[in-house]
């Protein structure tokens, strides 16, 4: 995943090899995920959510498609619902949340524990204790729009200056990798992956968070989001 092109990174001042260059975009991307807390091309992904009282689940991303919503159990046995017990909304249509709701009224007597004498779907929820549920699917928008680009490759080049050593640091660290202008080009991450990007109040770059202030989530960070 990456919110902009080689190209675009060289244009505003990404210098190196290919590798290099796409190294500081994915590091710029992952910054923009973090302080946006979206998602800015289809990705599919895994969230557990909580229930209202109503039905109701809101999602903390952009919903593009949902192909399985199972309630969160203690026993974690409960089967993937049944389509026909749920329907999404996007904020793709003006107006609209990115959220799952489910069918609080109405019936499935195919469905063990939704018949209608059993209290239809309602019933079954109920005598799951049903508080959270686990949706499946893609999220994030459609297309990357343009601000996003432009931060992209504004942040690459911002980051890969930053991390350029003065001659007073390669002196006193002679074993960082550095290319014939002095840029520092070994990215290390240490840290185990965990799937999970911690919310961030900026991408380092005034400029930046200028054009991703409008794209900005700041709904409650959800697990594993």
């Amino acid at each position: 995943m990456a919110y902009c092109s080689e190209a675009q990174a060289r244009d505003e001042g990404c210098t190196g090899t290919s590798a290099e260059v796409l190294a500081w975009i994915a590091a710029a991307t992952e910054r923009i995920t973090a302080y946006t807390q979206q998602l800015f091309e289809p990705t599919p992904l895994v969230v557990v959510a909580d229930v209202a009282p109503d039905g109701l689940v809101l999602l903390p991303r952009r919903v593009r498609t949902i192909t399985s919503v199972t309630p969160v159990v203690a026993a974690d046995d409960a089967p993937s619902l049944p389509s026909s017990a749920w329907r999404v909304t996007s904020a793709d249509t003006l107006g609209a949340v990115d959220a799952v709701h489910l069918r609080w009224g109405g019936y499935d007597d195919l469905i063990v524990g939704a018949e209608s004498y059993n209290g239809g779907w309602r019933g079954l929820f109920e005598s799951w204790g049903l508080e959270q549920a686990r949706i499946t699917g893609e999220f994030g928008y459609a297309e990357c729009p343009f601000l996003v680009t432009t931060a992209c490759a504004l942040l690459a080049a911002d980051m890969q200056a930053g991390a350029a050593p003065s001659d007073a640091d390669a002196e006193q660290a002679p074993g960082l990798d550095v290319d014939d202008e002095g840029n520092n080009v070994r990215i290390e991450n240490d840290d185990e992956e965990t799937g999970v990007v911690s919310p961030s109040s900026s991408t380092g770059l005034p400029q930046a968070d200028a054009l991703l202030v409008t794209f900005l989530n700041r709904a409650p960070l959800l697990g594993g989001v």
